[in-house]
């Protein structure tokens, strides 16, 4: 039987089992990611990472991103932060990922090599970009569920929508999160943030994931977050954002980009059948 190493990280409690695959590739299916995202069954994740050979001489590595329910996504904050830990190791400089959502830099921050920060590029704010279903202002969306209404919409690899509230935990994110992510509206689904302004550049935020469900920490979500309530003109370009698992500290950059700071932490290294990635593998 052929077995595969996996290291198990997580940036805040958002979690990821990562696949170095640079020398060895690996196949991976939906079916077989679902099962060993099972958190009773499986290693449990919220997200699946291949760290690939890089395809290009502008990239230092290719990432591919997984999410629980098999689907695979394009960008992903905190994951990206862990494989700069997993790739920078002792080193000083940046880290260039080439992912679905173009290239991504990461360095690290902190000199106990914890600390990391990921230019997670320009934010993509034209209706057709997020993508909408229909030609709206983004600032301003027409859409309203339960107690919640009138989101921004922002593309940050991946489709947001971020709902400004008075009191994010008196928010039914686990029942509004899966009916939002599935309007008509998203024609790709979209992760569906919850964000109380809580001080002059503080956020408290809750993110209910495309295709993984409630998670303590979505760094994309971070992004988008501060990204709608700096053009909603409820804070300035430097913020602080308070997940369930923790802090992220995002940065709007004059030229657009934004930077992404928080944590990148191991859990523990394992090994595990290789067929279990693709369940058709056998067949």
């Amino acid at each position: 039987m052929v077995k595969r190493e996996f290291i198990k990280m997580h940036g805040l409690g958002n979690d990821f089992v990562i696949v170095d695959a640079q020398a060895r590739p690996i196949s991976i299916d939906a079916t077989g990611t679902r099962r060993l995202s099972d958190r009773h069954t499986g290693i449990g994740f919220d997200q699946l990472i291949t760290i690939e050979a890089a395809p290009d001489a502008e990239a230092d590595v290719r990432v591919r991103i997984y999410n629980a329910d098999g689907s695979e996504v394009g960008a992903c904050g905190n994951a990206m932060r862990c494989v700069a830990r997993l790739m920078l190791q002792d080193k000083d400089r940046k880290l260039t990922i080439r992912s679905d959502a173009g290239l991504l830099e990461a360095w690290r921050v902190s000199s106990d090599g914890h600390q990391f920060s990921v230019d997670m590029g320009r934010s993509r704010d034209h209706w057709q970009d997020i993508p909408l279903a229909i030609e709206c202002d983004t600032n301003h969306v027409p859409l309203a569920r339960g107690p919640v209404s009138d989101p921004v919409a922002v593309n940050m690899g991946n489709p947001h929508a971020v709902f400004f509230v008075e009191d994010v935990d008196a928010i039914p994110v686990e029942t509004l999160g899966p009916e939002l992510e599935h309007d008509p509206l998203f024609p790709e689904r979209a992760n569906i943030g919850f964000a109380q302004i809580t001080g002059t550049n503080a956020i408290r935020l809750r993110v209910w994931e495309r295709g993984a469900g409630l998670t303590l920490a979505c760094g994309t979500g971070a992004c988008a977050a501060a990204v709608a309530a700096h053009r909603r003109g409820l804070t300035g370009p430097k913020v602080q954002i308070t997940v369930d698992g923790g802090e992220l500290h995002i940065e709007l950059r004059n030229d657009g980009h934004v930077v992404m700071s928080g944590p990148a932490e191991e859990s523990f290294r394992g090994t595990i059948a290789e067929d279990a990635f693709n369940t058709s593998a056998g067949a």
